[in-house]
């Protein structure tokens, strides 16, 4: 099984959104047991809140059902998990202050084919149009990383 966890600052925003639109994607391409997805925050802000209800909203525009309960990122997560995908560079920073360099983690751009290496903004103080960009660049950037990491899955 392929474990992935998204990570943004407080777990109720963009790293939530990212883990439904996977779980939506590993659901239609019949994933399930093959593929495992969570996130979390480098923050401890939001610990066991639900997602923000405008990432809900965003989610539910497109068709998408999220359970979550936001987590903060943790040591244990490295070794849990074979992909970390950061919203942006900051977030990144923080995860390698906890864990160090690993091959394991990534830049969620990284696999964007648009703005490759480009930070995901935060929407958090802005409406629910940049909610709905999130999504958009979020969608894009994950359909990506399956076609790059996750190709090999449905033959395992």
């Amino acid at each position: 099984m392929i474990k992935i966890l998204f990570v943004c600052l407080g777990n109720i925003c963009r790293s939530p959104m990212a883990q439904g639109i996977m779980e939506s994607k590993i659901h239609k391409k019949g994933l399930g047991g093959k593929v495992l997805t969570d996130s979390a925050g480098t923050a401890n802000y939001h610990v066991d809140e639900a997602p923000d209800p405008r990432t809900l909203t965003a989610l539910r525009r497109n068709g998408i059902e999220l359970v979550h309960k936001g987590q903060q990122f943790k040591e244990a997560h490295l070794q849990e998990f074979d992909y970390i995908l950061a919203m942006d560079r900051n977030n990144l920073e923080d995860i390698q202050k906890k864990v160090g360099k690993s091959s394991k983690v990534f830049l969620m751009r990284d696999f964007d084919r648009v703005e490759k290496g480009a930070d995901v903004p935060d929407p958090y103080y802005g409406g629910v149009d940049g909610f709905e960009k999130i999504y958009t660049i979020l969608n894009r950037s994950i359909e990506h990383f399956m076609q790059d990491k996750i190709v090999d899955v449905s033959s395992r």
